[in-house]
């Protein structure tokens, strides 16, 4: 992952208009929140009382109440090596996740390491959680693996919703 940050203020350019350089670094681990200003806090709390006003609804935006029930579906996603799949299996109860299995099916040892990764450290960000206000990004290190969880996740969520 790169992040981008401007070097200086604004520089004219040759055509007048101001633009900002921009430095391309890798992406450093840091602790969870570093570099977040004052906006970026405020933005998180603002998403985090909405899904708390979700889940106290009772109804989820994604055609909830779900039926109480266990769900699976298969979720890809791009890696380095090419397309990489795992299947997530959700129990719900209530619209809240009881438990969750990951079914690992990479085929470079890249993926296959975070795919692991993934599944050991998933449990602990989703179970308890309502299904509506499941945002994983990143886990254990792990972040591409997310966007098949995610992709699993929408498809469980119609499942659920007798779509």
């Amino acid at each position: 992952m790169l992040e981008a940050r401007a070097a200086s203020p604004t520089i004219p350019s040759s055509s007048g208009d101001l633009r900002a350089p921009l430095v391309v670094r890798p992406f450093t681990s840091r602790a969870p929140g570093a570099g977040l200003g004052l906006a970026g806090l405020g933005l998180v709390g603002a998403l985090a009382g909405c899904a708390a006003g979700g889940a106290a609804a009772g109804s989820g935006s994604g055609g909830g109440p779900y039926q109480d029930g266990t769900y699976t579906a298969d979720g890809s996603y791009q890696a380095p090596s090419g397309t990489e799949t795992i299947t997530v299996t959700l129990t719900l109860a209530k619209d809240t996740v009881t438990a969750v299995r990951i079914g690992r099916h990479a085929t470079d040892p890249n993926a296959i390491q975070y795919q692991a990764m993934f599944a050991e450290g998933i449990s602990a960000l989703v179970v308890g959680k309502d299904i509506d206000s499941l945002g994983v990004s990143r886990v254990a290190g792990s972040s591409l693996t997310s966007g098949g969880f995610r992709a699993a996740v929408e498809a469980i969520k119609k499942q659920a919703a007798g779509s």
